[in-house]
């Protein structure tokens, strides 16, 4: 039976990676045959650039054309196998970029749960308790803070009419001080602050008429 239909290939399966690198090994072979075909072409058009027309050069250009002829096929190969490089890569691409969303959707399923569990242990209502128990405690803390600072010295019963008329009282006397000037100024300290006042005695006759004599 193994004889007529073939019996089961153990052989691992290619990958996408290796089979990308056996197009590649296939290109790179072409790429080389292709060299060799364009220096043996241009040596033929050396060679039939010098020459005359006639049967020897008649020659030279039917092989140049056979050279240009699998030249042309293996181009057609080469750019066949690039195309299926490229398509395979693309298959590549995808494929990682589809490992890369699975992976990230399991990273939001596990997070996913695990908030589930984070939020289930709290109580909402205990953080609204306690959040109302701060409140009383920052009242409690401002009156205290306004116990404590209040002033002793100044009484609290203190009619405010009463503080307006000082204050008016004040005020005119300031004025009334301004007006006066230095009038306004205690006595001792008047005395304290007069210029100094010198008297001059009469000058004698005698002595006046000595000082006319002696400049005659």
């Amino acid at each position: 039976m193994n004889r007529l239909f073939g019996s089961k290939s153990t052989a691992p399966k290619p990958t996408l990676d290796s089979a990308i690198s056996n197009v590649d090994t296939r290109v790179s072979s072409i790429d080389v045959k292709l060299a060799a075909l364009n220096s043996e072409l241009s040596t033929y058009q050396t060679k039939m650039a010098k020459m005359r027309d006639g049967p020897g050069k008649n020659a030279l250009r039917q092989k140049a054309l056979k050279v240009l002829q699998r030249r042309k096929q293996y181009e057609a190969q080469r750019d066949q196998l690039s195309q299926q490089s490229w398509n395979m890569e693309q298959a590549g691409m995808m494929q990682d970029n589809l490992k890369n969303v699975m992976t990230t959707v399991d990273a939001m399923k596990t997070t996913t749960k695990e908030l589930k569990k984070q939020y289930g242990k709290v109580d909402v209502d205990k953080i609204e308790q306690m959040q109302d128990e701060m409140a009383d405690l920052m009242e409690v803390g401002n009156e205290i803070q306004e116990s404590i600072s209040r002033a002793y010295d100044v009484p609290e019963d203190v009619d405010e009419s009463e503080l307006d008329a000082e204050l008016e009282a004040l005020g005119e006397e300031s004025m009334f001080e301004s007006s006066m000037g230095e009038s306004a100024m205690p006595s001792f300290l008047q005395d304290e602050v007069a210029p100094p006042q010198f008297i001059d005695e009469p000058p004698e006759q005698h002595k006046v008429k000595e000082a006319a004599g002696g400049l005659g």
